[in-house]
């Protein structure tokens, strides 16, 4: 269980980041983005972290009050529930 908990951990923050990362070249190659649904969706799956971290690596969505507020949000309640399943 705790090892695929931990599998789960490492796949959904590597997607969450790269899906992050590519959201922001394809915002400054104007092309067609990632909805910001498809992004909080994958932080709230376990991603937050993931997320955050690209959030800001790369400087995206940094000004937006949605994803500087709730993000860190669904990081709090990843903690919260993987420390639950952990234990």
């Amino acid at each position: 269980m705790i090892q695929a908990l931990m599998l789960w951990f490492a796949v959904i923050n590597i997607i969450g980041y790269v899906v992050m990362s590519e959201d922001k070249n394809k915002a400054r190659k104007r092309q067609q983005r990632v909805p910001e649904k498809t992004l909080f969706l994958l932080a709230a799956m376990g991603g937050a972290l993931g997320v955050l971290t690209a959030m800001y690596r790369k400087r995206h969505k940094t000004r937006h009050l949605s994803f500087r507020i709730g993000i860190p949000l669904l990081l709090l309640l990843n903690i919260l529930l993987y420390g639950y399943f952990l234990r």
